[in-house]
């Protein structure tokens, strides 16, 4: 089938098929016709066909960390609800978190015909960098800032400042952190920035033994907190940069007799969907992952549009604490 043969059998125009498969305007009878056609014979427009025809495929590439995560899937259910109304598909690539298979990706990506690029951040290199800056075609990046590109994110900083004061307000002095990454400079550094500025205003001084650092699962969390309170046996509370590190840590406390909070109170960040249902329930910090999403393909979209100015490259989202029974 073609839209010459669309057109023949709803006795329309070759170009009002081709206006209604574009959604431009045709008249309510003609596009009653046209629907009932395509319905009765099954007719897909020819991707390719409309490639050549555009220079457009109506795919965005997404390279991201890892498919296990809260985080990440809101980000993508971010990300295709947008792309979705706009009538664009996308196409994951997920790295394990390893950053050469991220360059591996944005390699692919740009050098096939995808229109954007959409990248879940985690560690920047000088050759992300330089692959990224050679790249032809449109580049959003979620979860990190970078210069020269735009980029959505969250206030981590701020985040992990607020944290770190709501457990110095309940009398907690002792605060242990276990920290993502340095090289991760959102989850890595920003987080943990935020709980030293606020421990050191509070005349509290971050020694090394207070901290660690942890990847992101729940039995590295559990790991490194053992770890922790042997060289920091007086903590008295525990800010974790993942709810899933924070979980590990709970689960640790619990083993050795120990009550949560009244002994050592734990919190994380991210709002992740296991933490209201954790006994008792983890103290975090939401963070508006969906959106950082939906705003990343609304940028991607501008972009492809050239509808977009350098007010708009750089868009840092809030976020809430969620005091819940771990502190």
């Amino acid at each position: 089938m073609t839209i010459g043969d669309i057109a023949k059998m709803a006795n329309v125009s070759r170009a009002a098929v081709s206006r209604y498969l574009n959604k431009g305007y045709v008249s309510e009878e003609k596009r009653e016709r046209i629907r009932k056609v395509i319905e009765e014979t099954g007719y897909q427009p020819s991707v390719l066909a409309r490639t050549l025809r555009t220079k457009k495929t109506k795919l965005i590439g997404v390279v991201l960390p890892r498919i296990n995560s809260d985080s990440i899937s809101g980000i993508v259910e971010g990300i295709g609800a947008v792309l979705q109304e706009a009538q664009y598909d996308m196409l994951l690539a997920a790295t394990d978190n390893r950053p050469d298979r991220e360059l591996d990706f944005l390699r692919i990506f740009a050098n096939n015909r995808v229109d954007g690029i959409i990248l879940i951040a985690t560690v920047f290199t000088g050759e992300h960098t330089r692959i990224l800056s050679e790249i032809q075609i449109p580049v959003v990046i979620v979860g990190q800032k970078l210069k020269g590109f735009t980029s959505v994110f969250h206030d981590d900083y701020g985040a992990g400042l607020a944290l770190t004061q709501h457990l110095l307000e309940t009398g907690r002095r002792e605060i242990g952190f276990i920290r993502a990454l340095p090289e991760d400079v959102a989850v890595g550094q920003q987080r943990f920035k935020g709980y030293r500025d606020a421990m050191e205003a509070a005349g509290i001084a971050v020694r090394d033994g207070m901290y660690t650092v942890a990847d992101f699962s729940v039995s590295s969390g559990y790991e490194k907190f053992s770890a922790l309170i042997r060289t920091y046996p007086e903590m008295d509370a525990v800010i974790c940069a993942t709810d899933r590190i924070a979980l590990g840590a709970i689960n640790y406390i619990k083993e050795q007799g120990l009550s949560v909070p009244e002994n050592i109170a734990a919190a994380g960040f991210g709002d992740n969907v296991i933490t209201a249902y954790t006994t008792p329930p983890i103290t975090t910090v939401h963070l508006h992952y969906r959106e950082s999403g939906e705003v990343a393909a609304d940028r991607m979209l501008k972009l492809l549009s050239g509808n977009t100015s350098p007010a708009e490259q750089e868009v840092c989202l809030g976020y809430e604490l969620v005091l819940r029974g771990s502190g």
